[in-house]
Order: C-alpha cells, then sequence, then structure tokens
C-alpha cells in the first residue's frame, strides 16, 4: 500500500500519513509524555488503510514547554483536520498521558467516535513542567477546556522517597498512589468521567506497570462504563509493563530515568494480543473487537 506522508507545522508539528487506499477512518496518535510526533506508530496504522495524524501536542512552537494547562482544543483541531480530509470516523490512540488527553478529549467532543486508551489513567494530574510562563510551580491542571483549568490531583512532593536507590532507573508508581491518599477529597473532581463520552473506547493496560497503577485505572475506567450502560473493552496482562509493544514496533528502547515494569516478552504479548480488538474498534467493519 502507497502512503503520501505531508510534513505540517501549523496548528502544530505534525505528520500525515495519507494511504492511497484508505478505508475511511482518521486516527489521531498522541504519544505519551514526550509530546513528541510519533511516526512510527503512525505508520503501523496508516499500513492497515488508516489516514493518520500524528502531532506534538506539547512543546512546539506556541505550545507550553511542559505539560501544563494543555488546551484540550489542540486535539479538537486534529478531529477537524482529519473530517476536512475526509475522515467518515474520528479514533485517538493515545498512551500514557497520551491516553489521559485521549479520553478527556472524548468526554468534551462528540465527533471523537473511537479511542484507544493504552496505559491509562483514570484521573486529571497535575502539570508536568512549566506552563506557558515558564513556571512549573505552584502545580497547576495538565489541561483545560475552554480556557478553565480541570480539576486535578497535584503530587506530594514532601513525602514520597523513591524505592530504588543509587543511579537506576526510578518507579513512580508510588508517588501517584501517595499523592491520591494525600489528596483523597479531590478524587471526585479530577475523576475523568468517561462515561459522558460517546465514543467507543478501548482500554489496554498491565499489572505490572511501574509508573502508575494503569490496570486499576482502566478497571476503574470500566466500571463507569459499564455502570452507565456504555459500551466498554479491556485488553490486559498481569505482568505486562507500562509500555506495551504492537506487532511490527519491536522492544521499546531502555530508560536511564524511569523504570516501566513487565518484560519485553509480557508488553509484546500485550501488545499483540491488543493489536486485533484496536483494529475492530477503529474501524468495526475490519475486525471484530472482542470485549470483556
Amino acid at each position: 500500500m502507497v502512503i503520501v506522508e505531508h510534513e505540517l507545522t501549523v496548528p502544530w508539528e505534525a505528520v500525515l500519513m495519507e494511504p492511497t487506499a484508505g478505508n475511511g477512518t482518521g486516527v489521531v496518535v498522541l504519544a505519551g509524555s514526550s509530546g513528541r510526533v510519533d511516526r512510527q506508530r503512525a505508520r503501523l496504522l496508516a499500513e492497515k488503510g488508516f489516514l493518520v495524524l500524528a502531532i506534538r501536542w506539547y512543546g512546539g512552537p506556541g505550545q507550553p514547554a511542559g505539560i501544563c494547562e494543555v488546551p484540550l482544543e489542540t486535539l479538537v483541531a486534529a478531529v477537524d483536520l482529519l473530517q476536512s480530509r475526509g475522515a467518515e470516523r474520528v479514533g485517538i490512540l493515545g498512551w500514557s498521558k497520551g491516553a489521559e488527553a485521549a479520553l478527556l478529549t472524548a468526554v468534551h467532543e462528540p465527533r471523537v467516535n473511537a479511542v484507544v486508551a493504552i496505559s491509562p489513567n483514570a484521573l486529571v494530574w497535575c502539570n508536568v513542567g512549566p506552563g506557558l510562563d515558564g513556571r512549573d510551580r505552584p502545580w497547576r491542571s495538565s489541561w483545560t477546556w475552554q480556557g478553565q483549568p480541570l480539576p486535578f490531583i497535584p503530587m506530594d512532593g514532601d513525602s514520597w522517597q523513591p524505592v530504588e536507590q543509587g543511579d537506576g532507573p526510578v518507579a513512580i508508581r508510588g508517588w501517584y498512589e501517595l499523592s491520591e491518599r494525600t489528596y483523597a477529597r479531590r478524587l471526585d473532581a479530577a475523576t475523568i468521567p468517561v462515561e459522558k463520552a460517546s465514543a467507543d473506547i478501548l482500554l489496554v493496560a498491565g499489572g505490572d506497570d511501574a509508573m502508575w497503577p494503569s490496570l486499576r485505572y482502566a478497571e476503574q475506567l470500566a466500571a463507569r462504563r459499564r455502570a452507565a450502560d456504555t459500551p466498554v473493552h479491556l485488553v490486559t496482562r498481569d505482568d505486562a509493563g507500562h509500555r506495551p509493544r504492537f506487532p511490527g514496533e519491536g522492544p521499546a528502547a531502555p530508560s536511564k530515568t524511569f523504570a516501566y515494569g513487565g518484560t519485553a516478552r509480557s508488553d509484546a504479548l500485550l501488545g499483540e494480543a491488543a493489536w486485533a480488538p484496536i483494529l475492530g474498534l477503529l474501524h468495526p467493519g475490519q475486525t471484530k473487537a472482542n470485549s470483556t
């Protein structure tokens, strides 16, 4: 299949991958906390016939330097572009903080038809890095909608100490768990109300995630959807970590900073198990997604 790549600089840095034999579905691809343009994952989907737009959602010209009060309208503009290029169905596939953004966008934008949230969380968290003002404190929301910051959970920076010592990568899952306990009164307001989203939702999570408890979060999100009698799909593996890998991606690069959990094999097995359901959710006529 021939795929035509278009480099974009407005309104954000992005690549649009347009297959010559498209299937009518457009997909926005969001990386995790790097915010980068995820070309590899975009190409995997384009090779399956999807019109794919991978964008830099922070850190570019005119954007906050960190994940700090990032407007969800950034993602709505991506939906606009895909529809302008003829997409009849629009999905958002996001990983980690990108999954948080994808779910929140679907809550606020009814034109989003499908969301694939990989290693998601169930809460709106505080900023990671500085905002447009160049400051990273005081804590602020990661996201805004129509100019207003969304309610969020701050990080408890006074009590947490990493279990790992020395120069090795650090698992920060415990920091998130501690912060939930410290700011328990803020949990309800900061919970992502996925039951309000009209989109089909698929959640992919590993039980050995060392960044945050994405399996517990995925189960909480699924429970909210089921309680509201709205569809949800859940693909999990107890021994996988924060970085599931899809067929054709290869192992994730090691990190000197963060421990992600899982193993190359378990992460690949979770990605393999999720791949057919992902394709089916994004384009229901292509593959029937499995639900649990």
